[in-house]
């Protein structure tokens, strides 16, 4: 093991910011890499995190932010340019890294993918030839895949509008079941690897809730949280994306992505449970219930 403990965060939203605050919360000198140096870095700044500005899909980047660095969390938002920071990622820390430990940010659908899959969106796609990139490099690389995340415009935003408007989350999942974990679990388990990577090293984490459901079961989760009847509506998945997705304004791959990502929902795929949220912080990962129930003015105002 490196006998620097620095962790290098490249990709400080989401996930990464949360980690980056449970690990200043122990201390863990901590640098995180931003594409701007804006408000959001000032704010890792104010939490003790050394700051740098990079790109990465460009090595001289990612060189320079490894510098010194023991260890490293890889992630980016939904991009097309996922695979190739993957790849610049891995050659650079071949090249100029030392580090103990490689965790990535990848996601739970990879688990049911092979080498010639369609079925997935084009994101799901570079995640699996990402990992098979890290997999190749021979760094000490440990995988974390979540399901759809609890704190996805689906789950969070649009549910909010629609339980205002109609009481109703409504969304094209069908009779589909799904596990969403939240992004602070996903976060925990994140910083604990992070922490002492080496017994974690060629491991493969897929993260869930507590339990799968179907929407009816996460209605009535959003109801007892909320303290009013909340039902599902299914809509059909042609008019939710000309209706709802098409209107957001994404970029054509995200759009794309999130689309997969509902059909994928309708056709079961997400029908997956883990324990290793519980088994690798030691506490359990957290309901929708508890998770809703803890932003209810959120979804109410």
């Amino acid at each position: 093991m490196a006998a620097n403990d620095l962790v290098l965060i490249a990709g400080a939203g989401g996930v990464g910011r949360t980690v980056l605050e449970k690990l200043r919360a122990r201390d863990v000198p901590v640098r995180a890499m931003v594409r701007r140096d804006d408000d959001r870095a000032a704010g890792l700044r104010a939490l003790g995190a050394e700051v740098v500005v990079g790109d990465l899909t460009r090595p001289e980047s990612v060189a320079a932010a490894l510098e010194g660095a023991g260890r490293m969390y890889f992630a980016m938002p939904v991009s097309p340019d996922h695979l190739l920071a993957a790849t610049v990622v891995a050659a650079v820390a071949r090249e100029h890294g030392e580090l103990a430990g490689l965790v990535g940010m990848s996601q739970m659908t990879v688990s049911q993918m092979t080498a010639t899959s369609t079925a997935e969106s084009h994101q799901q796609r570079l995640h699996w030839l990402a990992e098979q990139v890290l997999n190749w490099s021979g760094l000490p690389v440990v995988h974390i895949r979540p399901t759809s995340f609890l704190d996805n415009p689906l789950f969070t935003t649009l549910a909010a509008r629609s339980i205002r408007e109609n009481g109703t989350i409504a969304l094209p999942f069908g009779s589909g079941r799904t596990s969403p974990v939240a992004v602070d679990d996903v976060a925990r388990v994140v910083a604990t690897v992070l922490r002492d990577p080496a017994p974690h090293v060629g491991r493969v984490y897929e993260l869930t809730g507590p339990r799968a459901v179907d929407m009816t079961e996460m209605a009535e989760e959003f109801s007892r949280a909320l303290g009013r009847p909340v039902s599902y509506a299914d809509v059909p998945l042609d008019r939710w994306r000309a209706e709802v997705l098409a209107q957001a304004g994404l970029p054509p791959h995200t759009e794309e992505h999130i689309a997969t990502m509902a059909r994928l929902h309708r056709e079961n795929r997400y029908d997956r449970a883990s324990d290793d949220v519980e088994r690798l912080t030691g506490a359990p990962a957290q309901t929708i219930e508890t998770f809703v129930a803890a932003r209810k003015d959120f979804y109410l105002r």
